[in-house]
């Protein structure tokens, strides 16, 4: 019984995919269990999708090691090498940014309280409704977040900039691009903000509640909790223009990221997601969206006007399978992101999909390759002094 319900776990029970060993890192492991016993299994290994499989979308097979045009729409097969970027190393001579991070705690948030979901305990499917998750072991609970921000060399004091927001900072992969990216003048120069979770994964807990929410609440919170902290903090000034605003993530954090521009398209219109978690994770379970941000793909985008929303999105080839715990086949990874770009095209959206051959979930490789030209794409439009 143990073996099972370990490999249970390892292959996502929740759905939280990279983000469990974080989880098993803050809770211990239950009595008699430890790394490297029997009991305590490896996850194994995702299926390997082929991208021209039938009911995906036709993308165009680069060369080995070649990387879409920043300056393109457009789907793409990239891989299966993954060499990182020159701009994603650090080079002697370019200006460096300097990181500005402080802490955010649950006590001075109005918007988010705090929860958190029982140590080694998991929600369950609703019996008359697969693709609802019931848990019964969330509780209010208190967190902390740290939240980095990067301020350019080339900022100037005083001056409204543009700014991009990432989910599980902080980010200092994003910081070494944009250091390289500003310099070469192939993005504004711009600040980033990198807002840790409030702890915890999937269903039931904070991370989850805040990511995997289809509403504008998250955004909202960056707005009104976070943004005015890093004006004061970091003595800069974010600029109002929606057009300079963009968000980014991977996983959740992913998924995140396109809710806040989709429910806020005022506040943001640029999105850059790495294995985006476009499957069913919301919780609470939510009426007017029963199948969380599987509803982008499903109804969302294919039924409402087109927004004015530009998004670079990704997805690896080995990503997220989870059929196990809830059985209500939304929970592939791999055939939501191309759902996704499958309904983008349908609508007419500039959008740039990235499908990684030899990739897992966030793979850390592909970041490595693909960050500096997906943020290029990104800014494409966007004035660069």
């Amino acid at each position: 019984m143990a073996r099972s319900w370990i490999l249970a776990l390892a292959i996502g029970l929740c759905g939280g995919g990279i983000h469990v060993a974080a989880q098993q890192q803050q809770s211990p492991l239950p009595p008699g269990w430890a790394p490297g016993t029997p009991d305590h299994l490896p996850r194994p290994p995702f299926p390997t999708r082929d991208p021209h499989s039938p009911g995906y979308v036709a993308a165009k097979e680069l060369a080995d090691g070649a990387l879409p045009p920043a300056d393109a729409d457009g789907d793409y097969i990239l891989g299966p090498t993954h060499t990182a970027a020159s701009e994603s190393q650090v080079h002697e001579g370019v200006p460096q940014g300097t990181v500005i991070e402080f802490t955010m705690s649950s006590a001075d948030s109005r918007i988010y309280p705090g929860i958190a979901r029982e140590p080694w305990t998991f929600g369950k499917p609703d019996p008359e409704n697969p693709a609802k998750m019931v848990v019964t072991t969330s509780h209010p609970a208190a967190y902390t977040r740290k939240v980095a921000v990067y301020v350019p060399k080339q900022y100037v004091a005083g001056t409204r900039a543009p700014f991009i927001v990432g989910a599980d900072g902080p980010d200092r992969s994003l910081f070494t691009v944009l250091d390289n990216l500003i310099a070469e003048k192939k993005v504004p120069v711009m600040i980033a903000i990198s807002i840790g979770n409030g702890s915890g994964d999937a269903q039931g807990s904070e991370r989850g509640l805040e990511y995997d929410t289809m509403s504008g609440r998250y955004a909202e919170f960056v707005e009104t909790e976070v943004l005015p902290l890093v004006e004061a903090k970091a003595n800069v000034k974010l600029t109002q223009d929606p057009n300079g605003r963009a968000t980014m993530g991977g996983s959740s954090g992913g998924s995140c990221a396109l809710i806040m521009a989709w429910y806020h398209p005022e506040w943001y219109r640029r999105v850059l997601t790495y294995s985006g978690t476009y499957v069913n994770q919301q919780w609470p379970w939510n009426a007017e969206t029963p199948h969380g941000a599987w509803g982008f793909h499903e109804t969302l985008i294919p039924q409402s006007p087109a927004k004015p929303i530009r998004l670079w999105l990704e997805v690896g080839d080995r990503d997220n399978l989870n059929t196990n715990t809830m059985r209500d086949n939304m929970h592939d990874w791999v055939e939501a992101n191309e759902r996704m770009a499958k309904a983008l095209k349908a609508k007419g959206y500039h959008y740039q999909f990235v499908f990684a051959k030899n990739a897992g979930h966030v793979d850390k490789t592909v970041k490595a390759q693909t960050l500096p030209e997906a943020l290029e794409y990104l800014w494409q439009g966007y004035p660069i002094r």
